[in-house]
């Protein structure tokens, strides 16, 4: 009986042993290991699959756009598009918000402290709140607690070309504008996280700006044409806004994102200050494009005070972005507010 009870002792022990890697460390692996060839219909791809070419862009600045209505992931570098993934985002009561993000931190082995200590590799942060790109569970339609799930080697290959800073944008809409390169109302003219930094312009007060409070990174442009703005973000920190007026208000602007070129390939535009080209980057259902140019009527309609302009464009480098919407981004604002980089930290602990 005893050499019985030591060899059932020793049979349950090794049975311990046998199943602690699917204990609570164990991180799943989500998706396919490798990419569909190289020219697969996005459509086409599965839950889980992905397109990765990373020798199409080797080099310049990377800009990531998430369709919740394709349940798809873009990553555009220097305007041309490298990647494409399916993704699981928020589902009702736990909704994916939509705007202009920037990864805020960085975290490989991330694990969520709401969720049971839920895995969240190749984790990307996009609000203080939870929000963030990771690898995650892909059943086809959008199923998570608000962030956007990739597939686990797609998490990876995005993580390792990515940086803190880089712009990320969630949209909701399935239309663009056809007709939108270099926006005129930035050509050059002759002439972390506070309150303060969000704080309305006082009646008699036309633009501010304010560098000092974020002196280095890459630099965010947002047109409100609801709210008759542009803001400026440098590393996710608001550092300018100013009104604009907009002719014919009630024709939309559209929603669209653009990204400031460094292709060595890419010609100078003729009609842009120094050359500077802003690819189009296509938004869900658009038709805006790598290489596609605003047409200096629709650019016309949008006219910031010069002084501001002059700000803008001094600081404007190769990865800058910008983002033009209908929708309203101050929070006073009738109707949906468009999230707006959310680089507020957390309050304090109490």
């Amino acid at each position: 009986m005893e050499a019985r009870a030591r060899r059932a002792a020793a049979l349950a022990a090794a049975f311990l042993i046998s199943i602690t890697p699917l204990g609570a460390d164990t991180v799943p692996f989500w998706g396919a290991k490798d990419s569909e060839p190289i020219g697969t219909d996005p459509k086409n791809l599965k839950p889980g699959q992905f397109i990765w070419d990373a020798d199409a862009a080797p080099k310049g600045p990377l800009v990531v756009v998430v369709s919740l209505p394709e349940q798809r992931a873009r990553v555009y570098r220097n305007g041309v598009s490298i990647g494409v993934s399916t993704v699981s985002t928020g589902r009702p009561g736990h909704v994916t918000p939509t705007g202009v993000f920037t990864i805020l931190n960085k975290d490989k082995d991330h694990r969520s402290k709401t969720y049971d200590n839920a895995p969240m590799p190749y984790s990307e942060r996009l609000t203080w709140d939870g929000v963030a790109l990771h690898a995650g569970g892909l059943p086809g339609y959008p199923e998570s607690h608000g962030c956007v799930h990739l597939p686990t080697r797609f998490a990876q290959l995005l993580f390792s070309a990515t940086d803190v800073g880089m712009t990320v944008v969630i949209a909701n809409d399935k239309v663009a504008p056809v007709d939108v390169t270099h926006p005129a109302f930035l050509a050059p003219v002759s002439a972390t996280g506070t309150e303060d930094e969000q704080a309305r312009l006082s009646a008699d007060e036309t633009m501010r700006w304010e560098p000092e409070k974020s002196s280095a990174g890459p630099v965010t442009v947002v047109v409100s044409a609801a709210d008759r703005r542009i803001i400026v973000f440098r590393n996710g920190i608001e550092i300018g806004r100013a009104r604009i007026t907009i002719t014919d208000p009630q024709t939309p602007i559209g929603n669209s994102a653009f990204v400031l070129q460094t292709r060595s390939d890419t010609q100078p535009a003729p009609d842009s200050p120094a050359g500077m080209r802003w690819s189009g980057i296509a938004l869900p259902g658009a038709t805006v494009g790598g290489g596609v140019g605003i047409s200096p009527k629709a650019a016309a309609r949008v006219t910031v005070p010069p002084a501001f302009v002059t700000d803008v464009f001094a600081i404007l480098t190769p990865g800058a972005t910008l983002y033009l919407t209908d929708s309203p981004v101050l929070p006073e604002t009738t109707g949906p507010t468009l999230n707006v980089l959310n680089s507020d930290p957390p309050p304090a602990a109490r």
